[in-house]
């Protein structure tokens, strides 16, 4: 499997750590992060639509779903093979039918051309995939991010995200998402290292286990 590979020896990890002390911490404490790439462009952007407002075991249990009956065929050919109401069926609201349809449509009209996205800039692929109904900024950056590797992304609207950093700096709630802004130059150009190690706070469930970073173990 692809993988996003973040080493603590890594030259922008490092960078990262000298800018930011607090960050350093986090990362002294996390160590090493492999995040799992989609490589499969159009499956990736189903399984971003598929997670809107659900819960994470939720949407993968949904995708499962979809594997099942497309025959582990997400692909443009696969999805338009099956119903609206087949989709419906496993989980698919009238709603995220429509967007998964207009992705579909984007693509068979070369509007979006899958292929060529790697070679395309942050914002004209942000563009790009904007143009398809239900695809907003956020899932645009998790594309850039998952999919891409792109490593100078900092998704603000993100609440995993936001989560870590209040954790992390020690601020209200009503301020998580200004404290991401606040720091944005100061992890530029490193902003997808950031984002990972904030991540991790969530995933290792920091936040609740301990206080503060200061109290991590």
């Amino acid at each position: 499997m692809d993988t996003l590979t973040i080493r603590k020896s890594d030259a922008g990890v490092r960078e990262l750590a000298n800018k930011d002390a607090v960050m350093g911490k986090l990362i002294d404490h996390v160590g090493d992060i492999e995040v799992p790439k989609r490589t499969d462009y159009f499956a990736s952007l189903i399984r971003s639509i598929t997670g809107q407002q659900i819960s994470v075991a939720a949407a993968s249990a949904v995708f499962e779903r979809l594997r099942t009956l497309t025959n582990d065929s997400i692909t443009a050919a696969g999805i338009k093979a099956v119903s609206d109401d087949a989709l419906h069926t496993i989980g698919f609201s009238k709603r995220k039918i429509q967007y998964i349809r207009d992705l579909l449509a984007h693509v068979e009209r070369q509007d979006i051309v899958l292929s060529t996205l790697p070679m395309l800039d942050n914002d004209t692929i942000i563009k790009q995939l904007t143009s398809v109904k239900g695809i907003g900024k956020w899932t645009a950056e998790m594309f850039l991010i998952l999919s891409l590797g792109r490593m100078d992304i900092l998704a603000i609207d993100d609440i995993g995200i936001q989560r870590g950093a209040r954790w992390l700096y020690q601020v209200d709630k009503s301020e998580r998402r200004d404290i991401l802004k606040q720091y944005q130059p100061v992890w530029s150009p490193h902003l997808t290292i950031a984002s990972c190690y904030l991540w991790e706070v969530v995933h290792l469930d920091l936040e609740r286990r301990f206080p503060t970073v200061d109290a991590v173990e």
